[in-house]
């Protein structure tokens, strides 16, 4: 069995940003690295072997809701989420935290975990730490996250710091959960809200009880852009050079460019896929709502820089009269465009790493941001 490892490959002389190249029991994957979502056990509007053509060395997929449907035991008797989806490249799973922290008022927070309701027929459950583990182990995941609360933004000092303490007792209970050597990596998640301070304490926390990889959570939650940055600023030189470091449901192509300059590997949001189903693409020069009546008659390609298939095969008069016409092909061509586009870029910033040229990547990137193309 191969064992989980982290080779830093580069490091920019300009910035922070990082080439690095992660070892699983399923495949190396190459960093820095967005990760397309698969809630359900599928990306939505894509076949596995699309993910593959398009450059997806790595999918997410969601503990509470494979939890609640089909059930983890089941998959589980059927070979694994591997086996199941048809995907034979690496798997992470989140611990389902954001998902029952953002039940609200259906969910209930102790000590011991959190009690909640389902979202789809209002039956009673329990996610604790051990059982968050035992069903992402269940599942049968590359990487795996240690159970904690997604802080609510704003929220205040205090609450923070009950939370984040809380979190790190369940990480240290997410630890010990691990009884079995199975080749998958356990991630720590670093909270604290928007404060330095408490930052600071959950990393030296998680380093405390120690794992293969760590996260930041509590993220994209409602915080400026600005304020984001500004705690992956904090936060990245307090975690260790030789381990991946992976923030959570981030976000915009921005996002992206940002938290790699400031030494993030590892990414995850269903914008892309999410935005394509409602008829938002992403391109070169930013963000094409293709529903507008302007590109009625527009036959050029969407992205002219853009070597998808998308591009290479349709106009946007006709991805327009598809969305317009609530075909399923729509979703099917805006995700695969908007995917394409999103492992394009990791693939650029990594080449721009390795040659030492993250901050011209960087300038070019927002430059070409400065022409619309969309006319």
């Amino acid at each position: 069995m191969k064992k989980f490892s982290f080779d830093l490959l580069n490091v920019d002389a300009g910035s922070q940003a990082r080439r690095g190249r992660v070892h699983t029991r399923r495949g190396i994957i190459e960093t820095p690295v967005f990760m397309p979502v698969g809630t359900q056990g599928t990306v939505k509007a894509m076949y596995p072997e699309t993910l593959k053509e398009i450059g997806a060395q790595i999918i997410l997929a969601n503990t509470y809701h494979l939890f609640l449907r089909p059930g983890h035991d089941l998959v589980r008797r059927l070979g694994g989420l591997h086996a199941f989806m048809n995907w034979d490249r690496p798997i992470l799973t989140d611990s389902g935290g954001f998902q029952v922290f953002s039940l609200g008022a259906l969910r209930k927070i102790d000590e011991e975990g959190v009690r909640f309701q389902s979202h789809l027929d209002g039956s009673s459950h329990v996610l604790t730490p051990e059982s968050s583990i035992a069903i992402q182990e269940a599942l049968g995941a590359d990487i795996i996250m240690a159970f904690d609360e997604c802080i609510p933004y704003p929220s205040s000092r205090e609450y923070v710091a009950a939370s984040t303490d809380r979190s790190s007792r369940w990480a240290r209970r997410c630890r010990q959960a691990r009884q079995v050597d199975d080749g998958a990596a356990l991630y720590g998640i670093v909270q604290g809200g928007m404060h330095r301070d408490l930052r600071a304490r959950s990393v030296a926390d998680l380093l405390e009880i120690g794992f293969e990889g760590y996260a930041v959570g509590g993220l994209s939650v409602g915080e400026s852009a600005d304020l984001m940055y500004e705690i992956m600023e904090w936060t990245m030189p307090l975690l260790p050079e030789n381990q991946p470091r992976y923030v959570m449901g981030v976000g915009t192509p921005e996002n992206l460019v940002e938290g790699v300059r400031r030494g993030v590997d590892m990414f995850d949001c269903v914008m892309p896929t999410r935005n394509a189903r409602n008829g938002v693409m992403f391109t070169s020069f930013g963000k094409v709502s293709i529903k507008q009546a302007r590109y009625l008659d527009d036959a050029r390609p969407l992205d002219p820089e853009c070597s998808c298939y998308v591009c290479r095969n349709y106009s946007r008069a006709y991805l327009r009269h598809l969305y317009q016409s609530n075909e399923i092909l729509s979703s099917m061509l805006n995700t695969h465009h908007n995917l394409h586009y999103y492992q394009q870029l990791m693939s650029s910033m990594r080449n721009a790493i390795e040659a030492g040229a993250f901050e011209r990547f960087r300038k070019d990137f927002y430059e070409k941001r400065q022409i619309d193309g969309g006319n």
